[in-house]
């Protein structure tokens, strides 16, 4: 009989690791959405951010843990009493709050970073878990940089803290250094030496500077880890996480060689990946497995043949295993109101009635112009009028004239805190001029990193759909817009990262985290 297979607990931190992903800041509402999507995916454990990192952090968490239902909520802290306190204030409405603390193990940590000895991490380490039991038996603890620290300085700080109380312990790959094997041996080797390991959860958090990330989480499953720490997409810091859908969709495909479920709703996988896309205007690359553009593509000829013949021949996932469907056409100008809402909620979008108004409105505006509707014209829009919060800067109108034997010119009004404002603007080419516009109107001057246009979908009629990077004081902010109209839907993109960047530059202090 073949053994049931294993839970492996999926902590998702796309909303604490992954937002310190250069421009991938998110305001409060939307954290919540994306907690809400991960809620929908099915994820065990939301770390839903760092409270004492500042009071837009704090209040995110708290407004996450009191709605979230569905999932653990995490809150994360540094090994001390004043971090602790904060982190349960913001958890302590939800359903299954979590504590998550942390302090260094690796000599080089300790040496150059926090100017401490062994002997007092060790101490700190185990009065931090001690502290936050005062408050929930649900705690986490990580010594960070676990794979460069001495393997029986390690054990001792596991046996300390799981003495202490704590009940999942996780060593987190912090740097990326580790090789699958070499981190294998390192699990192994703790579960040998450290027998009440096995009366807690051990999970790992590897990220992804090696590229190995995936790989690492996946092959310490067989020496007793029930609990991997990933993000959506994989962002994070610098070459960021172990990606969720990879990680999820390896254990479900490769059942032959690993006994394991989770459970991740897998159709939902897509339209989590493309929320997050969408929020953070970071693009998945083409050929990102499970979620690009390119994941379920063959263009080959000889790839084609055997598709034609058996799926199986070259496709080792359904895509709608994974929520991925070809391009729908949707409808059309003569399309209905309810029609409309009877297609978001198949995409997974229910709506009020006032919202609906907003989608159904820009819907007519965009079909008066564009013949065929599709799937992602419909995100787009629902991006536009739904999802985008209250911003300082509004475009109201644009205006351009370009060509090979005219100055390009861009005359706009735009909106800042309620107050009209006119300006023209001369480039190089038309974006360059609208560009020049909003430097004018909103007296700013960020370096602007990148800047990027895609077609949302096929033909010359597509929606296109613009990101820029814009650079301020160490900031990095993303922004994107959609129109069919390129230089409108530069200008969207342009302003929605003047949006983000007024947010970021809100935000209190940032402090150092894992």
């Amino acid at each position: 009989m073949k053994k049931k297979r294993e839970r492996i607990l999926i902590f998702d931190t796309t909303l604490r690791d992954g937002e310190q992903s250069p421009g991938c800041s998110m305001n409060l509402e939307e954290k919540l959405r994306i907690a809400r999507q991960l809620e929908k995916l099915g994820v065990d454990i939301i770390e839903a951010g760092f409270p004492v990192a500042s009071e837009g952090d704090f209040l995110s968490v708290q407004q996450i843990a009191r709605e979230i239902r569905g999932c653990q909520i995490a809150g994360l802290s540094r090994a001390n009493p004043k971090d602790i306190d904060r982190a349960w204030q913001a958890v302590k409405e939800a359903a299954n709050p979590r504590i998550h603390t942390f302090l260094s193990s690796s000599d080089i940590h300790l040496k150059y970073q926090l100017k401490k000895t062994r002997d007092q991490a060790l101490k700190e380490a185990g009065a931090a878990v001690a502290h936050a039991r005062c408050y929930t038996t649900n705690v986490e603890y990580s010594p960070m940089d676990a794979t460069r620290t001495d393997r029986d300085y390690l054990c001792d700080v596991v046996e300390a803290v799981i003495s202490a109380g704590a009940t999942t312990i996780n060593i987190p790959d912090t740097v990326g250094y580790a090789l699958p094997d070499e981190f294998s041996a390192l699990i192994a080797y703790l579960f040998d030496k450290v027998q009440r390991l096995r009366d807690v959860v051990v999970s790992v958090h590897c990220h992804n500077d090696l590229g190995v990330a995936v790989a690492n989480s996946l092959a310490v499953l067989k020496h007793g880890v029930r609990q991997i720490e990933c993000t959506m997409n994989g962002i994070g810091e610098r070459a960021g996480n172990t990606a969720l859908e990879e990680v999820v969709m390896a254990i479900e495909t490769r059942k032959d060689l690993l006994n394991y479920r989770t459970g991740i709703v897998t159709r939902h996988l897509y339209q989590t990946s493309r929320l997050l896309t969408q929020i953070t205007g970071v693009p998945v690359q083409p050929n990102k497995s499970i979620v690009g553009a390119n994941a379920f593509a063959h263009e080959s000829g000889i790839h084609q043949d055997g598709l034609i013949k058996e799926k199986g021949t070259y496709e080792i996932i359904k895509p709608e295993t994974v929520g991925y469907t070809d391009t729908n056409l949707v409808m059309g100008k003569h399309s209905g109101r309810h029609a409309v809402q009877e297609h978001l909620k198949k995409m997974g979008f229910s709506l009020g009635r006032a919202d609906l108004d907003r989608v159904f409105a820009r819907f007519k505006e965009l079909a008066d112009v564009k013949k065929e509707i599709y799937d992602e014209d419909m995100e787009a829009i629902i991006h536009e009028e739904i999802f985008r919060t209250e911003d300082k800067y509004k475009l109201v109108y644009l205006n351009v004239v370009s060509g090979n034997v005219a100055v390009p010119t861009a005359t706009m009004q735009m909106e800042i805190d309620g107050t009209l404002i006119q300006e023209a603007g001369f480039g190089v080419g038309p974006v360059d001029a609208t560009f020049a516009a909003i430097r004018k109107i909103t007296s700013t001057d960020y370096y602007l990193e990148r800047f990027a246009i895609n077609a949302i979908t096929g033909g010359t009629d597509a929606q296109g759909e613009v990101t820029v990077q814009l650079k301020y004081n160490g900031h990095r902010v993303f922004g994107r817009g959609a129109h069919p109209d390129i230089i409108v839907a530069s200008a969207k993109a342009y302003i929605n990262a003047l949006n983000r960047l007024e947010w970021v530059k809100s935000r209190n202090r940032k402090v150092e985290m894992k």
